[in-house]
């Protein structure tokens, strides 16, 4: 029967005050979609920059001296290398061949002679994506006699890694700040609302109520709070995984059947509210 009592007192609460009410939901809905855009964020960023260093390639091209003896025995000392993880060897006609399909335009009908070189194409290691290991690594090729040129896009790739890193730095920052400046707002509205209950605690002190009796309604009004803001976070991804996901093309990131988010936006508001009611109310004792 108390639980039912806390219940109904934590309702009563919300139609007393109705504006400190809405304020409190706004602040938690925004404070759950903040958190949950910032793991969205995390897992896109992750994802590109695995997608980018997978791919991350470099072109070996060989002189045109270079004999088939040759050819073989660099591809062979090539793979036996740890930071190379796969060897793609092009020779010099299949060279030409992908030239004149990527450009549209076929050299021979100019030149006796085919320009192109023969090159390996190496795919690096995932345990070797460092600057480093990589510089290393170029270091070593250059060596090899039959090699002429290497060529690998390192600055242009450390370039977009770094700034995808220093993106999720600065989110986690801005997300940090929101979220404090939205559980403010929340604490706000709690020390709003035990000021207007302030005769009616009074009162129920002198009548001998227990310290639970007059906290508990407060902060299962803020459990129910934090519980609607999770409701309405959802209700926000759902509209932008139907509306502007596909869009972007990243609908399996606010897919709202994912168990992840639906359990962080179900739990997380709750937890911030039940947090933030128990410091706003730690004050308050059987003192008359």
């Amino acid at each position: 029967m108390i639980f039912f009592f806390w219940i109904r007192e934590s309702f009563k609460i919300i139609g007393r005050a109705k504006l400190s009410f809405i304020l409190s939901l706004i602040s938690t809905s925004i404070s759950v979609i903040l958190i949950i855009s910032s793991i969205v964020t995390f897992q896109v960023s992750n994802e590109l920059k695995t997608k980018i260093t997978r791919n991350m390639t470099i072109n070996v091209f060989l002189k045109d001296s270079v004999t088939n003896l040759q050819v073989n025995s660099i591809k062979a000392m090539l793979g036996e290398k740890k930071s190379v993880q796969k060897v793609s060897y092009i020779d010099k006609q299949t060279a030409a061949e992908i030239f004149i399909k990527q450009t549209g335009e076929d050299f021979r009908k100019i030149l006796d002679y085919n320009p192109l070189p023969a090159s390996f194409t190496l795919f690096i290691a995932d345990d070797f994506l460092v600057n480093d290991s990589l510089n290393q690594l170029i270091a070593e090729l250059k060596q090899i006699q039959e090699i002429d040129e290497v060529v690998y896009q390192q600055e242009f790739i450390s370039e977009i890694i770094r700034i995808m890193d220093s993106l999720k730095k600065y989110l986690l920052i801005a997300t940090t700040v929101l979220i404090l400046i939205s559980l403010y707002v929340v604490y706000s509205t709690v020390k709003l609302i035990i000021s207007s209950k302030y005769d009616e605690l009074e009162t129920m002190k002198l009548v001998g109520a227990k310290l639970s009796t007059i906290k508990l309604p407060i902060i299962f009004n803020g459990l129910l709070t934090g519980l609607f803001a999770g409701v309405v976070a959802m209700g926000f991804f759902y509209v932008i995984s139907k509306y502007v996901g596909g869009l972007l093309g990243a609908e399996k990131y606010f897919d709202v059947n994912n168990i992840l988010y639906l359990v962080i936006a179900l739990i997380t508001g709750p937890l911030l509210n039940l947090l933030v009611s128990i410091t706003a109310l730690r004050k308050i004792s059987l003192k008359i």
